[in-house]
C-alpha cells in the first residue's frame, strides 16, 4: 500500500493517530505533500515510514525548503506519480505539471480539503490534512493496486479509518 499524507503542521512529532498512524507504519511507501513545518516532524515522518517521497510546503522550515524538492515524481507499481505542495499551482499548472511527468497521478495538499478528481487522463488526489483539518475533515489517502495490477483504487480515509471517498481508474 502508498499511503499519501499532506499538511501536518507539527512542531515535534507527526500527529499521527489511529488509522493514519497504522497506514504510515505498515505502506510500502508514504507520500508527504508538503507542510510538515518542522525538520524534527520530517525526520518522525522518515524514520516511521519503510520509505518516504516528501516535498516542501509554504509553511515548511527554511532547513526543509533547501532539504526537499519543490516537485517530485516516482514510479509505484507501473503507475506514475508526481508530487507538488500545490500553492505556487493553478490548475492549469498542475495540467501541464502531469502532463510532462507523463502522470498517472497528481498529488497535491496546501487547501486542507480532502478530494479525488479525474484530472484529465489521471487522478488529482488531496489527502487533505489528516492533523490540521481546518473546516474540512481530517484525512489521509491510501492506494492500492489490484491483483493483476491493472486497476489502482484510491481511498480518503479519516484517522478513525471511516473512508471519506474512493476513486478506482
Amino acid at each position: 500500500m502508498l499511503v499519501i499524507v499532506s499538511d501536518t503542521h507539527g512542531t515535534d512529532d507527526p500527529r499521527l493517530e489511529g488509522r493514519t498512524r497504522e497506514a504510515v507504519d505498515r505502506a510500502e511507501r508514504v507520500v508527504h505533500a508538503g507542510d510538515f513545518t518542522t525538520a524534527a516532524v520530517y525526520g518522525a515522518f522518515d524514520d516511521s515510514a519503510a520509505r518516504l517521497t516528501a516535498v516542501y510546503g509554504n509553511n515548511d522550515s527554511s532547513e526543509l525548503v533547501e532539504r526537499l524538492p519543490d516537485v517530485a515524481a516516482f514510479e509505484w507499481r507501473g503507475r506514475r506519480f508526481v508530487v507538488a505542495h500545490g500553492h505556487e499551482h493553478t490548475e492549469t499548472a498542475l495540467s501541464m505539471l502531469a502532463r510532462q511527468e507523463d502522470a498517472d497521478v497528481v498529488v497535491i495538499g496546501h487547501s486542507h480539503r480532502p478530494a479525488i478528481t479525474e484530472f484529465g487522463d489521471a487522478l488529482l488526489v488531496n489527502p487533505g490534512s489528516h492533523a490540521d483539518p481546518r473546516q474540512y475533515t481530517p484525512a489521509h489517502a491510501e492506494a492500492e493496486m489490484d491483483d493483476r495490477g491493472e486497476e489502482i483504487r484510491v481511498t480518503l480515509r479519516r484517522p478513525d479509518g471511516a473512508t471519506v471517498s474512493e476513486v478506482c481508474q
